[in-house]
């Protein structure tokens, strides 16, 4: 048994050696030897290919807005670890992630002598926290966001409220198979017997794989665009405003502060589900808890300004989906500026596409590295790249300190990548900041 955060900690991650094994089979096992801690949760379920960590944020928001007490399982973290399972955007404490260590380990030692194996890091985490929310901390909700897929994903032994399926695009096709079809397929595995799902896909491949399992799983389905509506969109100065319209409700100049067009449609989706779950009576949630919930909603990494005048983004785009709202959100608000990029990602993502957004805008682009097992050297970034000004420097920390120290007043730095590294890179960036502030 662990006595130390650190011990509990590299345990966990030492977990990592046994890679993705998709399948419910383990988790089951381990929650039926926890007496089903899973079946006391109120849950909501929020999958799909990007937008899950903002529509989390903007859900959980809400609620705690209306004044109930939220627990959400997320990942990756971007500063801390802890952050995978918070309380109210808290981070839960070191010695609570020991103590769900000491309990999940016995269970895992056991697991790796049966046939099924031992499970995996994400699994294990996310056992953890069915656990803490059902009998270490109860709280009124609690949001599950999907680790990979949905339907073998290990949150997926949940029996949620709702379920919410964000926009679907190309990302993990060597799990998740190499079409819009079968990703959606994958992500609408999440979609529960007569349970209400939520979805903001655009795609019409992706629609019809949702509306096919909601159909088979008499799940009532409610769209973006066909049941709930966004309108009157506008980018203001340091938000985005927009109206919602459902066939009973109207909320007009809504105002959110994470950036994008994309993220009203997120906000949307997460709106409509909250007012589902105060139609059908499982919450008590007015108006000005929507606004101020909305308004207040912070997700880090997601196109994130740490700094103004000069102007330093950290956005975590790590597909073409992804790399697509950056884009756009850079020609909506910063094409009159001096822009300066440093990429940096896994190899196993669709790079090319990628670098085609990203040479689209009128930029500086720097590509770089970190120590990851599947991440793409500088050198590789700058081939795969097709844009002969693109310049290439593996010392990701001095190019950013460099770029950071040589910043003019107009200009913008934007640090863009898997979310792995804007993890590894944010308090190393916050605290550069902080030292040109000193001085």
């Amino acid at each position: 048994m662990f006595s130390t955060y650190d011990e509990a900690l590299n345990w966990i991650h030492a977990r990592l050696r046994l890679g993705m094994k998709p399948g419910l089979k383990r988790m089951e096992w381990m929650l039926e030897r926890l007496s089903h801690p899973e079946q006391k949760l109120q849950a909501i379920h929020i999958g799909g290919t990007n937008g899950k960590g903002s529509t989390v944020t903007y859900v959980r928001s809400m609620l705690q807005a209306a004044g109930y007490e939220v627990g959400t399982f997320t990942s990756p973290y971007i500063e801390q670890f802890n952050e995978r399972i918070s309380v109210n955007g808290i981070p839960i404490a070191d010695n609570d992630i020991t103590r769900l260590v000491n309990i999940i380990k016995p269970l895992a030692d056991e697991l790796e002598h049966t046939p099924l194996g031992p499970p995996t890091e994400f699994e294990v985490i996310t056992a953890m926290a069915i656990y803490y929310f059902s009998e270490v901390h109860p709280v009124d909700f609690v949001i599950f966001e999907v680790g990979l897929g949905g339907r073998f994903d290990s949150t997926n032994v949940i029996t949620p409220l709702l379920s919410i399926i964000t926009n679907v695009g190309m990302d993990h096709t060597q799990i998740l198979g190499d079409t819009i079809e079968q990703i959606a397929f994958e992500k609408a595995g999440i979609i529960k017997e007569n349970t209400a799902v939520f979805t903001c896909i655009q795609s019409d491949e992706g629609i019809k794989q949702v509306e096919k399992i909601a159909k088979e799983k008499n799940a009532p389905l409610f769209q973006l665009g066909k049941d709930f509506f966004v309108s009157s969109y506008q980018s203001l100065q340091n938000r985005e405003q927009f109206t919602l319209k459902t066939y009973n409700v109207l909320l007009e100049n809504i105002q959110i502060s994470l950036l994008g067009k994309h993220q009203t449609e997120n906000a949307a989706v997460a709106i409509a589900s909250i007012l589902y779950l105060q139609e059908s009576g499982h919450v008590t949630v007015h108006e000005q808890h929507i606004r101020e919930g909305l308004l207040q909603a912070y997700w880090p990494g997601r196109f994130e300004i740490l700094q103004v005048n000069p102007t330093i983004i950290m956005d975590g785009a790590h597909n073409p989906e992804g790399m697509r709202s950056f884009v756009s959100v850079m020609e909506a608000r910063y094409s009159y500026n001096n822009i300066k990029i440093v990429f940096a990602a896994l190899k196993d993502k669709d790079l090319t596409e990628m670098f085609a957004l990203l040479n689209t805008l009128k930029a500086q682009i720097f590509v770089t590295e970190f120590d990851f097992p599947r991440a793409a050297t500088a050198e590789e970034l700058k081939e795969i790249s097709n844009n002969p000004n693109v310049t290439a420097d593996p010392n990701s920390k001095l190019l950013i300190k460099q770029l950071i120290e040589s910043l003019e007043k107009d200009e913008v730095l934007a640090i863009v990548s898997s979310l792995y590294f804007i993890s590894e890179m944010k308090p190393f960036i916050v605290n550069l900041i902080r030292n040109q502030e000193c001085h």
